[in-house]
């Protein structure tokens, strides 16, 4: 009795003398560099009143920070809540930093919330940001971007900018990053009708000053696709329009993929030439290296197309950009498993040992807009994608961060899927990469102008004829692409 009634006096004094009205306890978990940035963020919300510090560095334990005692490391984090009758933390540590994977492991057992500190742009939106709910990015040790940002407003400011696929996850953060830079004119064009709705009621919002124009379109009619390059005389072309659906791209939609993969990459690169643009950017994937299944493949002789175009075109830049998977893109895993979790369950992965790279999309946005900057006819860049990431651990981060545990949602192995390859490659045989100013972004050494003839292969689409036998429609693609091996 007399320890229950000392807990419960000490509680008492501690909320209603050493807590500020209105404020709740939170720890701090980072190095005492890191938790000076998190106090003055913590001042600025007016929400949170810190009450200790848990450091991974040994050295840093016994001392203070601005009157808050660091109070043990990471591994004793559990104890430590429980000792303050603390429920929250805020991880202080950058993207990046060490020991973030413990934090969240530590954290859950000990039944912790997770709070992330504010990111730039949330900074530059509004004067008054608290910490925020902890994301899959933020344990997933993406350092941000360096943008040359005086290149980038040189290159984009006063002028006129086309994106294609621009209702897509990376199109639609390439609108958003562009814009800011002060562009005059962005042309969007997409083939969904919601998708470019959805982009028009967000960008009218966010940047009134800009004109945007907003087209419904296909890249595989290329009438309608030089209309409108040639109303607008765009500067610079983004092409993010493609099928990227491996496993619906495999079976019954190949030539789907084909036409718009291929043959929508030379429309909208030979447009860009036609109506004189400086700069055409395609978007490819790590999936066309090697490539095990027609999606990969159509995307690297895309690659391969834009090459030959480019050497019929030296008036425009044409650069090509390689990366992995992006967090939180339509058809990725991870709107899956958050999905299968909000539904109890289970977690369905193909196979234990398979692993991806992965960045977020507003870095992919970055990047690609850099290598746009940077790169010269007929270069494939390649992005940084740091350390491949086993998806069943990407899993089982996703269910703590939902406060469950794998008892409560298991993860079932479902077996590799038609043309599904157990890791990706980011170069293909025989390739190496040089590297540039920027350090995530190489590139790729390739034949050069890719070896290919864009009318003989238009043509050759044309005659595979409107439903091809999927053994004919693989048969020709391994004559255009080598390197491709059908599984």
């Amino acid at each position: 009795m007399l320890l229950v009634a000392a807990r419960a006096a000490w509680r008492t004094l501690f909320e209603r003398a050493v807590l500020p009205t209105g404020t709740r306890p939170i720890l701090i978990v980072g190095a005492l560099q890191d938790a000076a940035d998190a106090l003055r963020a913590l001042k600025g919300s007016g929400h949170w009143h810190p009450v200790g510090i848990v450091s991974h560095l040994e050295s840093e334990q016994g001392r203070s920070l601005q009157g808050v005692p660091v109070l043990g490391t990471t591994a004793n984090i559990d104890s430590i809540a429980r000792s303050v009758d603390v429920r929250t933390a805020l991880l202080a540590s950058p993207a990046g930093s060490e020991g973030r994977g413990e934090v969240l492991k530590y954290s859950s057992d000990a039944g912790l919330a997770l709070l992330a500190m504010p990111r730039p742009d949330e900074w530059l939106r509004t004067e008054s940001v608290g910490p925020r709910r902890i994301e899959l990015e933020d344990l997933l040790g993406r350092v941000q971007v360096q943008l040359d940002a005086k290149g980038l407003s040189d290159l984009f400011a006063g002028t006129c900018v086309l994106v294609t696929g621009a209702g897509g996850s990376i199109g639609s953060e390439l609108c958003r990053q562009i814009a800011r830079f002060g562009v005059a004119r962005l042309v969007c064009v997409d083939v969904s009708e919601f998708a470019i709705y959805q982009l028009e009621q967000e960008l009218r919002e966010a940047h009134p000053q800009m004109q945007g124009m907003y087209y419904t379109a296909n890249v595989r009619e290329v009438e309608r696709l030089h209309a409108i390059a040639r109303l607008h005389r765009p500067t610079v072309v983004f092409h993010a329009a493609a099928y990227k659906h491996v496993p619906l791209m495999e079976s019954l939609n190949e030539i789907e993929a084909l036409r718009t993969n291929v043959l929508g990459t030379m429309n909208a690169a030979r447009v860009a030439a036609s109506v004189g643009a400086a700069r055409f950017v395609l978007i490819s994937t790590d999936k066309a290296v090697n490539p095990t299944n027609v999606m990969g493949a159509t995307k690297r002789l895309a690659e391969r197309v834009m090459q030959a175009v480019a050497s019929e075109h030296p008036g425009t830049r044409f650069v090509a950009v390689r990366f992995g998977n992006v967090l939180g893109s339509s058809g990725s895993v991870v709107p899956l498993f958050t999905e299968q979790i909000s539904r109890g369950g289970p977690l369905t992965v193909t196979h234990p040992d398979i692993v991806r790279y992965f960045m977020t999309i507003p870095e992919a946005a970055q990047l690609v807009l850099q290598a746009g900057l940077m790169g010269q006819s007929g270069q494939i860049f390649v992005l940084d994608m740091g350390e491949p990431v086993k998806i069943v651990e990407l899993a089982r981060i996703l269910v703590r961060l939902s406060g469950k545990t794998e008892q409560e949602i298991p993860i079932v192995f479902t077996g590799l899927r038609p043309g599904e390859k157990l890791y990706e490659e980011l170069l293909a045989n025989g390739e190496t990469t040089e590297p540039t100013p920027h350090p995530k972004l190489h590139v790729a050494k390739t034949d050069a102008f890719g070896g290919v003839n864009p009318e003989a292969v238009c043509q050759s689409i044309a005659d595979l004829g409107v439903e091809p036998s999927a053994s004919a429609l693989r048969s020709w693609l391994q004559t255009q692409v080598p390197e491709y091996t059908a599984r």
